[in-house]
């Protein structure tokens, strides 16, 4: 494989059409494995990695390359000294120019992925490819393919690359839950107390043991599970923003629950930072504090829609089949209870510290908002 210090590589693709994997991580042809775990399956805290971030010739590959994480992510590590080779996996275009990234054309669930990955000799995967909500033209049965199969397939390749030293999971803090009784900040080792209630907190705690089991039986691989809460910025791409940016915002008569966030620059340079500094297991990324779902609408300037909560589920319903807003089950028990988590590892072992706080990162959407809006 090309690298910098012979001159970028050219992007390439391979199309390939989709298929299924039943192989586990470790290459045998099953579709589950049971494994000791401290949480739904999720890796138990260990102790940092040894820190890579100064070691020149880092190879990385990125799954999910065509979403907002992944091109940017692929654009910064370009520009690393450290890192002479960036591959990404993905069946669309990045959202931008990457002269200095090989594009693989192969849809994450192909068995193809078995030998293109560890062709690109890479030593550091990063799974930025799971769904959070089905977007338009994507039933809940291929979300949970993707998700589960795709993961499935992604570490079946990751088994037969000799090089890999780490695997950096862009997850969700979803594993948690939204729960009228729980506790302030959710720590790493709290994902057994609710049940898992919806189809994605079941994807989630899958895929967490899928990688949890990779991390016991190849333990010269750091395995991170990244558990993000809920992104917000200028891109609006994500249900937040969405959320915010409706004419008249629903809300639950009665219920006013503190939401924590993570601004998508944060969100971005904390999954650099798990690159350079790779861990061993979950943790928790967002933004510090936590603010009332009620005074982050008046930052955005947009007044309030209470409905009784037993309505609230019809009403979203007929504006989904209106094309007016589609909220998963996951953010509507969000909009609800809240939920916020603790951040003292991400600090501690990742080194990283998110630079907006959430209050800040609710106003900095809301300026940039209405200055695009100004500018209509």
């Amino acid at each position: 494989m090309p690298s910098r210090s012979a001159g970028r590589p050219h992007p390439t693709t391979s199309r390939s059409s989709a298929g299924s994997c039943t192989r586990s991580p470790d290459g045998s042809m099953r579709s589950r494995s049971g494994c000791r775990r401290s949480a739904h399956g999720a890796v138990a805290p260990g102790v940092r990695a040894s820190a890579r971030d100064d070691v020149p010739g880092r190879r990385v590959l990125i799954t999910g390359i065509a979403s907002y994480l992944g091109t940017e992510l692929a654009r910064i590590l370009e520009e690393d000294p450290a890192v002479e080779y960036v591959a990404g996996v993905d069946t669309r275009k990045p959202r931008a120019l990457l002269a200095g990234t090989e594009l693989i054309d192969v849809d994450i669930r192909d068995p193809e992925l078995l030998t293109r990955i560890p062709d690109t000799g890479v030593d550091t995967v990063v799974h930025n490819q799971i769904v959070r909500r089905p977007g338009a033209g994507m039933s809940a049965r291929r979300a949970h393919d993707i998700n589960v199969i795709g993961s499935l397939q992604l570490l079946a390749a990751c088994g037969r690359t000799p090089t890999l030293r780490a695997i950096v999971v862009r997850g969700s803090a979803g594993i948690y839950g939204a729960e009228p009784a729980a506790p302030q900040f959710f720590t790493e080792d709290m994902t057994r107390l609710y049940p898992l209630r919806t189809r994605f907190q079941r994807d989630v705690a899958e895929i967490e043991n899928l990688f949890g089991t990779f991390a016991r039986r190849h333990d010269e691989v750091a395995c991170a599970m990244l558990r993000y809460q809920p992104s917000i910025g200028p891109t609006g791409s994500t249900q937040i923003p969405q959320y915010l940016s409706l004419p008249v915002v629903p809300t639950y008569l009665g219920f006013d629950p503190r939401l924590q966030v993570i601004h998508e620059r944060d969100a971005l340079d904390a999954l650099v930072a798990a690159v350079r500094r790779p861990v061993r297991g979950p943790v928790n990324v967002a933004a510090e504090g936590t603010i009332g779902l009620t005074r982050m609408i008046r930052i955005a300037g947009r007044p309030t829609l209470p409905i009784p909560s037993p309505l609230f589920g019809s009403a979203t319903g007929a504006a989904k089949r209106l094309g007016l807003l589609d909220f998963s089950p996951d953010f509507q028990r969000l909009l609800r209870y809240g939920r916020g988590v603790d951040t003292s590892r991400l600090v501690r072992e990742v080194g990283f510290r998110a630079h907006f706080t959430t209050v800040s990162a609710a106003e900095d959407y809301a300026a940039a908002r209405n200055t695009a809006e100004a500018a209509a």
